[in-house]
């Protein structure tokens, strides 16, 4: 089911609908700071993909807080007067990937799947959704449709002590076991995968200064260095979100 696909940028994928988002967030690529590597490589892939010229599915993995999911909206305001659009899908709702691609085969516009916080266990229906919406099956995926994920894991599912147990050697090959190859096998089926790495304290302290300067402040004084660096400390994590919570 689809309602008004022409009249937004956006969409989400709720009780079997695509329903469309009326107020987007408005983020912009520039204020995106610390992650230029990720943001040239996903803006080339995604350019591409808005130009009809092969591009691929990207996992974005990392730590929380440093601007997987931002970079992911922003490219709407990139793009969106170019024919992108943005379909949210919730993890637990893959298993629906058929009818949520279905109405999307024949559009002039080009979708995005965006899966947020995307994490499965070895027997969720998810995965096999998953792999099958990345690869296709006897049913050709449609052209005009990417799934970009991000993810706190790498492998996109928890990994646990016993699956070392299962590494085995082969001459003096090291193979891993069945469980660490499912999910290998999952996350390298992204044709772009880009990690996020935690901040240092100066590249914390860098974000400060240039969030400050977006809210009219240009000086961080030697005080408001410490005080940043505690307000760091207090939620244990020097990210790009934290940094802005701060100049706030």
């Amino acid at each position: 089911m689809m309602r008004a696909m022409n009249d937004a940028l956006a969409y989400r994928w709720r009780s079997r609908a695509l329903q469309p988002v009326s107020f987007p967030q408005n983020l912009r690529l520039d204020s995106l700071l610390g992650i230029d590597r990720q943001k040239e490589l996903l803006v080339r892939n995604t350019r591409q993909f808005v130009e009809g010229l092969p591009a691929n599915h990207a996992l974005l993995t990392g730590s929380r807080g440093t601007g997987k999911s931002s970079l992911v909206k922003a490219l709407l305001n990139e793009f969106g007067n170019r024919g992108l659009r943005l379909v949210e899908v919730p993890p637990h709702d893959l298993i629906e990937m058929p009818d949520i691609v279905a109405p999307l085969r024949k559009r002039p516009e080009r979708f995005i799947l965006y899966v947020d916080d995307f994490s499965v266990a070895s027997n969720d229906r998810s995965l096999a959704a998953l792999k099958t919406a990345l690869d296709g099956d006897v049913e050709e995926a449609p052209e005009n449709v990417l799934i970009y994920a991000t993810s706190n894991r790498r492998h996109l599912m928890p990994e646990f002590t016993k699956e070392n147990e299962e590494y085995r050697w082969e001459g003096e090959e090291l193979h891993p076991g069945e469980s660490a190859e499912e999910k290998i096998s999952l996350s390298e089926r992204f044709g772009l995968w880009l990690s996020f790495q935690p901040f240092n304290q100066a590249q914390y302290l860098d974000l400060v200064r240039a969030h400050l300067r977006m809210l009219g402040v240009e000086v961080l004084s030697p005080e408001g260095e410490r005080l940043a660096l505690r307000w760091a400390l207090s939620r244990a994590s020097r990210s790009g979100r934290v940094a802005k919570q701060f100049a706030r």
